[in-house]
């Protein structure tokens, strides 16, 4: 039967047969070789081997054979919040390749690509190019004056007075309701930036400007979007009413999100992040296809004269073997 619902979502491919999809308030069992997906409105198989990424919102129940049957397709599973505004858990299915994670983790311990990751994570947000002969130094002043700018900007639209960003998670009604909401949105692009990351193969801890916590490279990547989203959602709820600003103005920012479908471009700039990224004369990791067919098959064996096949018995070849 044909089904529609605005809480069953395919949501934008990011690579040819890999699609993703969103569910809340159902019940995914398993059907044959995929899920079917149950609803007081209707229902709905869905062929696993046709997902690349099935991210269950709140009340949704799944089985035991649901997940096998995703995990035998190589499907991941992401438990999240409304409209993916917060990462909860997540659970792999076949292995795939690292390859992403290795070039995110060779950038990161490498002083010269960790340099070059952070210069174009700045250069991201900036809608005009920036001379090549700034310093680190020079841009984040830029950076700093460019979110101020985005601050005043929108509290002049608006109305809304702002006094500078100001709050505590331990006093969060000591904040003033600007200051909540943005809080509030901010967390929302978190969570949406989270399951971005993991699903598109890389580590949410291994971050460039941001560093030392298990969300760095979240935080890093949301700041990219954070002046055209967070900012202006904020004091556009704020400015309507400064009563339940923090639930409306999630509201309003999930609905910005989809239209804009952030998720597709937040995977799109991590691939561009990493394109084509290395120094002369250093060892590069081959971005090979994370989802091919091979995936699942034995990675290489860490050598330091080389890596070595895997799933292979060395011990054949050992020493004092068959002489």
């Amino acid at each position: 039967m044909r089904y529609e619902s605005r809480n069953l979502r395919e949501l934008p491919k990011f690579r040819d047969g890999m699609s993703y999809l969103y569910v809340e308030r159902a019940i995914v069992e398993q059907e044959a070789k995929g899920i079917m997906l149950y609803r007081e409105d209707g229902a709905v198989a869905v062929p696993a081997a046709t997902l690349g990424v099935l991210a269950l919102g709140p009340g949704t129940r799944v089985t035991h054979a649901a997940i096998k049957s995703l995990a035998d397709n190589g499907c991941s599973v992401l438990w999240v919040g409304e409209d993916m505004g917060r990462f909860y858990a997540q659970g792999l299915g076949e292995t795939r390749s690292a390859s992403r994670l290795l070039k995110q983790a060779q950038a990161v311990s490498n002083p010269k690509l960790h340099m070059e990751v952070v210069l174009r994570l700045y250069r991201f947000r900036f809608p005009e190019p920036l001379p090549q002969n700034l310093t680190l130094q020079q841009i984040r002043g830029r950076e700093g004056v460019r979110v101020r700018e985005a601050y005043a900007a929108a509290s002049r639209e608006t109305g809304v007075e702002w006094k500078g960003r100001n709050y505590s998670r331990g006093n969060w009604r000591d904040a003033d309701p600007i200051n909540r909401a943005l809080s509030s949105g901010s967390s929302l692009l978190y969570g949406v930036c989270h399951a971005a990351i993991v699903s598109a193969g890389y580590s949410t801890a291994l971050g460039f400007i941001h560093t030392g916590k298990q969300l760095s490279f979240v935080y890093d990547v949301a700041d990219l979007y954070k002046a055209t989203t967070v900012i202006p959602a904020a004091f556009s709820a704020t400015a309507e009413s400064p009563e339940g600003v923090e639930s409306r103005v999630r509201a309003a920012l999930r609905e910005q999100l989809r239209n804009i479908r952030l998720l597709e471009n937040i995977v799109g700039d991590l691939h561009r992040l990493f394109e084509d990224l290395g120094d002369e004369g250093a060892e590069t990791v081959e971005d090979d296809d994370a989802y091919s067919e091979d995936a699942a098959q034995p990675g290489r064996l860490w050598d330091p004269d080389g890596d070595v096949e895997g799933g292979t018995d060395h011990g054949r070849d050992g020493p004092g073997e068959g002489s």
